[in-house]
């Protein structure tokens, strides 16, 4: 099912999850045990990361240099096939503009259309170190160039002229910011690129992390106001430490609430500091679902502790 269906035909609270695949070399075992724990609470699609390619240079004991391809997270489509066929649900890779040619965008949609997973989330991602792009190759520049790509594979459209070509039926998703890009001079600025990859063929947009619920509701309304028409997903992260208060605003580039930065420093210890980040959590959620919000999207990586004890108390109120 695709994930603007869900969004569409939701009437009880939903909530979705993002998690990242296992470093290189590390046991999938752990992760799995991990959406075997989120399964009561039935998220109707689970995000998976992606990270592009990383061209390092080793140098040998000659002094010579050897050029080497790394992936920090392999494995986003071996993980979203075992999402989609053990546990039955609908997987949300994660396809980055940075550090992939369209070439091989097209490949890899290619690749998702035959596993049968027809959900995908097109983003920019982190901006990548130069690599050498061969002259027969191509980029995509930006999110709104990579929605299109997308969308032209729906009607048929690939990059080399096609007789018969098979059209395919992704659902496409995009990200969006309530405190702006932090690239945007402006939120008008950010917002007309919003409405860019909507009228490219964006479904929904899920949004960064907040803290304030009122910055997500007040940007709901302003995008309306400006045209855009898709649904807009909450995207939610539940803050563990006091290092945090630092690290998410300088990596993410958002604001903490001056409550929940005092509420975290009072914390005497690190089950306390988890406990302020889960009712905070409770808290926004809550309000979210007050204002008539029916989705919820939880960034949870790999560590489920903390979003199943906030669960275990917002399930009596879905």
């Amino acid at each position: 099912m695709r994930v603007i269906d869900h969004l569409n035909s939701t009437k009880n609270p939903t909530v979705s999850l993002e998690i990242i695949p296992p470093r290189r070399g590390r046991n999938i075992q752990k992760l799995h045990a991990a959406i075997e724990s989120v399964m009561p609470f039935h998220p109707p699609f689970i995000d998976v990361t992606s990270h592009a390619a990383e061209v390092i240079y080793e140098e040998s004991k000659d002094g010579s240099f050897k050029k080497k391809v790394k992936r920090k997270s392999p494995g986003t489509f071996g993980l979203c096939a075992a999402i989609k066929y053990k546990f039955n649900l609908e997987p949300v890779p994660h396809l980055l503009c940075g550090g992939f040619t369209r070439e091989e965008t097209e490949d890899a949609l290619i690749e998702l259309n035959y596993l049968g997973i027809e959900n995908v989330l097109a983003i920019r991602g982190d901006k990548q170190k130069p690599r050498p792009i061969p002259q027969d190759r191509t980029i995509n520049a930006n999110a709104v160039d990579l929605v299109k790509q997308i969308s032209d594979m729906n009607k048929g459209i690939y990059i080399d002229e096609l007789i018969d070509a098979a059209k395919s039926n992704f659902c496409i998703g995009v990200a969006c910011y309530p405190e702006k890009h932090f690239q945007s001079p402006n939120l008008k600025f950010d917002l007309q690129i919003l409405k860019k990859k909507e009228e490219a063929g964006a479904n929904y947009a899920v949004s960064q992390m907040f803290y304030d619920t009122s910055k997500f509701l007040d940007f709901i309304k302003i995008a309306k106001d400006f045209g855009i028409n898709m649904p807009l997903v909450p995207g939610m992260k539940i803050i563990t430490s006091k290092t945090q208060l630092s690290r998410l605003p300088s990596v993410f580039h958002i604001d903490i609430p001056e409550e929940l930065t005092e509420r975290m420093f009072a914390a005497k210890d690190r089950a306390e500091e988890i406990q302020v980040g889960v009712d905070w959590a409770y808290k926004q959620a809550l309000e979210l679902l007050d204002a008539g919000i029916p989705y919820l999207h939880f960034y949870i990586m790999q560590n489920t502790t903390p979003f199943l004890n906030m669960m275990e108390k917002l399930k009596k109120k879905m």
